[in-house]
């Protein structure tokens, strides 16, 4: 399989978050939305990983099926939290013999229950499963960045140094969503100036329903300006209005990051399809 390493190189690329169904009901949705999202020709998707490890089989037969299908790159999530080091070989020799070599290496978050060090994970940091995945097979590895700081850093100077190692040791981040394209741009000048030129791709995610953006911005560290808040809210009890507001934003932000000259485009499904379709579309960049 080709590494999404190589795909980056030949130009601006399009890339979907998608995670594995939990129903029938949720299967047949994906099903809709792979079919929808097909011709935009993304570059990858990347298939997500549950908390401890709860979508395990889930995600790795949805990757690999994607890859045997062979019209989107998948990239599979693997995260440490709740993981034993052999648990974590394990995963990965079944995708390297499986041909997968794309993965997203996260620090992940344990079972809510999670009381003792094993279930928090062996691995401590994202970086050791970087190193790790290295190890095990001939992997690209991709890693997360947070433009305004992962929310459990103690500060955005800390937060950087270790983006800047992790990057070292793989191949290409992508971020967490976020709202104004200058932190994405600070972010990137940061990493420029720890010596580290490697592919950052923004993540977008449109708004479309009120409360689900809340808690995910909560949970990433991700601040949701004032204006947007305010305009959002008032509008809250009409979930199209809601939409329109988060695509026409998503637009405006993404044409800023264009513009600027980003590596490509990574936008948070939701395991939805129009309002990336939306986007895309309005953006005329992508045909």
């Amino acid at each position: 399989m080709t590494k999404i390493s190589e795909l980056l190189r030949q130009g601006t690329s399009l890339s979907v978050e998608l995670w594995p169904p939990r129903s029938r009901d949720a299967q047949e949705r994906l099903e809709n939305v792979l079919t929808e999202l097909y011709p935009l020709h993304p570059t990858f998707t990347s298939i997500t990983y549950g908390a401890g490890g709860s979508t395990r089989e889930r995600t790795h037969d949805l990757v690999v099926r994607i890859a045997r299908e062979g019209l989107i790159t998948p990239m599979a999530h693997l995260v440490c939290a709740a993981h034993s080091r052999s648990e974590l070989v394990d995963i990965l020799v079944r995708y390297r013999d499986e041909g997968i070599n794309n993965v997203l290496a996260l620090m992940g978050d344990p079972p809510l229950d999670s009381t003792t060090p094993l279930e928090q994970g062996e691995l401590v940091h994202a970086v050791d499963l970087v190193e790790l995945a290295k190890e095990v097979g001939d992997f690209c590895v991709a890693v997360a960045a947070h433009p305004e700081g992962h929310p459990l850093s103690p500060d955005i100077e800390s937060d950087r140094d270790y983006l800047a190692r992790k990057m070292k040791v793989s191949d290409f981040a992508i971020t967490q969503f976020f709202f104004n394209a200058d932190h994405y741009f600070r972010l990137v000048d940061d990493l420029a100036g720890r010596g580290i030129d490697k592919p950052v791709l923004p993540g977008i995610m449109p708004i479309t329903k009120v409360r689900t953006v809340y808690k995910m911005a909560e949970l990433s560290g991700t601040e949701v300006p004032s204006d947007l808040a305010e305009r959002v809210e008032r509008v809250a009890g009409n979930p199209d209005d809601v939409r329109k507001i988060g695509v026409e934003v998503a637009i405006d932000l993404a044409r800023r990051l264009l513009a600027g000259g980003v590596p490509g485009l990574h936008f948070y499904t939701m395991n939805e399809s129009a309002a990336t379709i939306e986007i895309v579309n309005a953006l005329s960049y992508f045909h």
